[in-house]
């Protein structure tokens, strides 16, 4: 199982803490560090000192970091130009030496459009399913060759789909609820897909969704990764399990059901129920970034007892 910290800025974090976070992450272990993109704060936090971009921090993180893969969950395809996203992500993964992986969603947060002048079309599901097919497109184009690409939302002429990212293939992950459309686009684009905040019954039934998608595109449904974004708070006892849940301001009863909360012997059982239906990769949602007390006793007690 592996195990991936995942970030949501837009709550409130600087780029020094995040970096203080993805050292932290390489340093104890774990596989990767990914962050959230969006611009506006949710719920009733304050958001200070203001949000960061996903990409511009994952190119700063791209030159101190050594080990650890980079990525979003998820990038929001209303952000940003498919071919300007396609030079941005290439542009890290040679900055990081290899190590990056696209989160590409369709975009639902209207009101962080409506706060920075983004446009926020009625379809985006479409638009989705251009950019995935133009930001691939533009990777796979053999150097010397052009990409041209006429769709209904975005059309490219003789692009040089130039660069080109460090690795063969930059990993993408789709995710998502949606039980027609998203398995179809995982099928066709994925190398991961992801079930964010969702129940093993319900992780388990999407997972299925996703593999007879697979198949029916004629590829093996073990052919993509199966992950889960699942909200983290662990404590060597219930008081430093009430007190992490405080601090972020959720109730512990409802992170143990709608999350992964309690000591480690229960948050260990609980990913154990989640790769028995398929999940082999966690993403633990990291909501106190100051609290680096908690990295490193899911390190030496969750990671460790997991392999």
């Amino acid at each position: 199982m592996d195990l991936r910290i995942f970030t949501e800025p837009q709550q409130g974090a600087t780029y020094d803490t995040l970096l203080t976070v993805a050292k932290a992450t390489e340093d104890l272990g774990f596989d990767a560090f990914f962050r959230s993109d969006h611009y506006l704060r949710m719920g009733s936090v304050d958001g200070l000192p203001g949000p960061t971009d996903a990409w511009i921090t994952l190119a700063g993180l791209a030159r101190e970091t050594r080990r650890i893969r980079l990525g979003t969950l998820m990038t929001a395809a209303t952000f940003r130009l498919p071919g300007v996203l396609a030079i941005q992500v290439a542009q890290v993964d040679q900055m990081s030496g290899g190590r990056v992986e696209l989160g590409l969603g369709a975009g639902w947060f209207e009101e962080e459009h409506s706060a920075y002048g983004i446009p926020f079309p009625k379809e985006k599901f479409a638009r989705l399913e251009e950019q995935l097919a133009i930001v691939t497109g533009l990777w796979q184009t053999p150097v010397g060759e052009t990409f041209g690409y006429d769709g209904a939302h975005y059309q490219l002429v003789d692009s040089p789909a130039l660069p080109k990212p460090a690795q063969s293939k930059v990993p993408v992950l789709i995710g998502g609820h949606g039980a027609t459309r998203t398995p179809r686009l995982a099928a066709q684009y994925a190398d991961e897909f992801n079930m964010p905040f969702a129940s093993v019954e319900d992780s388990e039934r999407q997972f299925g969704r996703v593999r007879e998608a697979a198949e029916a595109a004629g590829r093996k449904g073990d052919d993509l990764v199966y992950s889960n974004a699942l909200v983290v708070c662990v404590g060597k006892d219930d008081a430093e399990v009430a007190r992490r849940a405080a601090a972020i301001g959720r109730e512990v009863d409802e992170l143990k059901g709608n999350g992964l909360a309690g000591s480690p012997a229960e948050v260990v059982d609980k990913i154990g129920r989640y790769a028995e239906v398929g999940a082999s990769r966690i993403y633990l949602q990291m909501l106190d970034l100051q609290d680096l007390d908690h990295l490193e006793l899911i390190s030496s007690q969750v990671q460790a007892q997991l392999g």
